[in-house]
């Protein structure tokens, strides 16, 4: 007997030589097409506007040692973020991104196999991957003129989560607050209406943390990542009643914020780093108009989204060799034409002025060289 299990044994260890390692992962991993990073797909450049990244970027100094594990939920950082957006502590959860708390609504709201989560293209990819890894079907209804929900469309689905961007990404539209109101009056009682703030800092007026207070099924996702300029922090904000809150914390993981993290995070949202923030914002504002302008002057951009965020939608000929061409200048922007409901479309982030300066040449000789081929 001892021998037969030995001779078993044997026989499947070398079978498994032939196995690949990857082939131990779930089906649904091997399956799953990962999303496609800005930082991933990309390398190279000299100068980087396909990542929605803040350009004017802010510095502060750390303090003390890193022997002991950090707060799960740091006070300093939950009680800043929570005067910032004006809601109280218990509403408020701090996490790695918001991708994280993307992850965690799914993961803590939606069962596997079971429930759906809605989504409105073109749109932010990290919804669909997240749900998909969770095993939780996608319901997609497309904007209406990339602008506006589809609410016929949305209400004819029956999710856990409903997932607005707005501002959009990456088309830059702020959704009409009063869709976003309808959204909520539906699902009452059905689902939670996810309203993704990632850029609102560059729209404040737009944004809908005064529903919270009527509406216990809203969530809002936030980050420092944008307008505070700390893409490299992974530092986001979920803020929602405390009963969701509460759900979200017993999936985080038991340190998700590191000390670095959370003390350049309750620097960044003192007085000294807001007022950083918010001239930061006026600056890039204006060079988001001032190249809006000067896009719409090139015979070759056949479309200019009108923009709420840090980046500017472009429709052109040739996406590609768009892109191809600003490459060659060192200059990275980013192809969006794989999104749903786009084609033939670039998303330019805003950079500093002299970036801004390089990047209309740059397009100013491309556009100029391709009416010459054309004629």
């Amino acid at each position: 007997m001892m021998s037969t299990t030995n001779t078993i044994n044997s026989t499947n260890t070398k079978d498994s030589k032939n196995n690949s390692v990857s082939d131990l992962a779930r089906q649904l991993v091997q399956d799953l097409v990962p999303y496609a990073s800005a930082r991933s797909s990309m390398s190279g450049g000299a100068v980087w506007l396909n990542a929605n990244e803040n350009a004017l970027a802010p510095a502060y100094q750390l303090d003390g040692t890193f022997n002991r594990y950090p707060s799960c939920q740091p006070k300093a950082v939950i009680d800043a973020y929570a005067a910032y957006a004006g809601v109280a502590p218990e509403q408020v959860l701090v996490s790695r991104g918001a991708d994280e708390g993307i992850e965690l609504l799914i993961r803590s709201f939606c069962e596997p196999k079971q429930d759906s989560i809605t989504i409105c293209p073109p749109t932010y990819g990290m919804y669909a991957i997240s749900a998909e890894s969770n095993q939780t079907a996608v319901n997609k209804v497309l904007l209406v003129n990339n602008e506006q929900l589809d609410l016929a469309g949305i209400f004819a689905t029956t999710p856990k989560l409903v997932f607005i961007c707005s501002p959009n990404n990456p088309t830059g539209d702020l959704i009409p607050r009063e869709q976003i109101i309808a959204v909520l009056e539906q699902f009452q009682g059905k689902a939670l209406v996810v309203v993704d703030e990632a850029y609102i800092e560059f729209a404040p007026s737009a944004s809908v943390v005064p529903l919270l207070s009527r509406y216990p099924h809203l969530v809002i996702l936030r980050t420092l990542s944008k307008a505070f300029g700390l893409a490299g922090l992974r530092c986001g904000f979920t803020l929602a009643a405390p009963e969701v809150i509460n759900a979200l914390k017993k999936l985080i993981a038991p340190y998700p914020i590191a000390e670095p993290v959370a003390q350049i995070a309750a620097q960044a949202l003192a007085p000294a780093g807001i007022a950083q923030m918010q001239q930061s914002v006026a600056t890039i504002n204006q060079l988001r108009q001032e190249f809006c302008q000067f896009a719409r002057g090139l015979e070759g951009v056949q479309k200019v989204w009108p923009s709420n965020a840090n980046y500017v939608l472009l429709q052109v000929a040739d996406a590609a060799a768009c892109v191809a061409a600003l490459i060659n200048e060192d200059i990275l922007i980013r192809n969006q034409s794989s999104q749903l409901g786009l084609s033939q479309v670039v998303r330019v982030s805003i950079g500093n002025p002299d970036e801004m300066q390089r990047l209309k040449q740059a397009m100013l000789n491309y556009f100029s060289a391709n009416k010459r081929v054309s004629a």
